[in-house]
């Protein structure tokens, strides 16, 4: 395998990082942060109910749910039950403003945990030409 066949195998290998969210009163249920087609997915979705249940349906391992069965928890549920689950798996998918912190502190807790970091507040513009270049 040449180099370019063996980068293109890693950049199509699935690393999605996974983490455990107590459910109050429940137990532990396991999550995982969405691929970017599955977050431009849940994007694309209208209304707040729908959108959860779309991110659940994706982004729970154990016990795997049906839009459906979300929207069943979520008719049976008080309205923080689901928070700290839809959280987490926005903070895995690199969906919410503090993700790249998080991801970060989850990064110098378990050094050999492997997952993407999108750019913070440092990341310049590139949109624009810089000063002094060549214009």
């Amino acid at each position: 395998m040449n180099d370019s066949e063996d980068l293109k195998a890693r950049l199509f290998k699935p690393r999605l990082p996974e983490a455990d969210v107590e459910v109050e009163g429940f137990g532990i249920v396991r999550v995982r942060g969405l691929s970017r087609a599955e977050a431009m997915k849940v994007g694309e979705v209208e209304g707040v109910l729908a959108t959860e249940r779309c991110m659940l349906s994706l982004g729970l391992v154990d016990p795997k749910l049906t839009e459906d069965e979300v929207g069943m928890w979520q008719a049976a549920s008080i309205s923080s039950e689901l928070d700290p689950v839809s959280t987490r798996i926005g903070e895995l998918s690199g969906m919410l403003p503090d993700s790249a912190k998080q991801a970060v502190k989850d990064f110098e807790a378990t050094p050999d945990l492997e997952f993407p970091v999108p750019p913070g507040a440092e990341a310049g513009d590139d949109s624009s030409a810089a000063s002094g270049g060549d214009e």
